[in-house]
């Protein structure tokens, strides 16, 4: 018979931040290096395209990234793409996340808490 682990759960969270498209592999990368094993890269357009286009102006694209991370690594990282966005015009963006009540399944939510624990060990 199988043997059950009780594993203590992580919360997660989703992550949405809306960048330039040309920075949005550097923002992968960046949230990536915060337990984050799944990562959606979603073409998008500002807030602020309507106004621009009445002006004859062109915005930049953006890129939405939609990301689970764990609640643990979720302040650090918005805090770290906070001082980013502070860099400079092109490193812009905004970025929040949201908490997630509940994930159905230990295989699923060990893959998404990057939570070693819950792999199936052979017999």
């Amino acid at each position: 018979m199988a043997e059950t682990r009780n594993i203590a759960p992580m919360k997660l969270e989703l992550l949405m931040a809306i960048v330039h498209n040309e920075k949005a592999a550097y923002y992968s990368s960046l949230i990536q290096q915060h337990q984050a094993n799944v990562q959606f890269s979603i073409p998008a357009k500002g807030t602020t395209h309507l106004v621009l286009s009445y002006l004859g102006l062109t915005e930049q694209p953006k890129n939405l990234l939609i990301t689970l991370v764990r609640a643990d690594e979720a302040p650090k990282l918005i805090e770290l793409l906070d001082e980013t966005f502070k860099k400079g015009k092109d490193y812009k963006g905004i970025a929040y996340t949201i908490q997630l009540t509940s994930v159905i399944g230990t295989l699923v939510y060990g893959f998404l808490a990057n939570d070693k624990r819950t792999v199936k060990e052979e017999a």
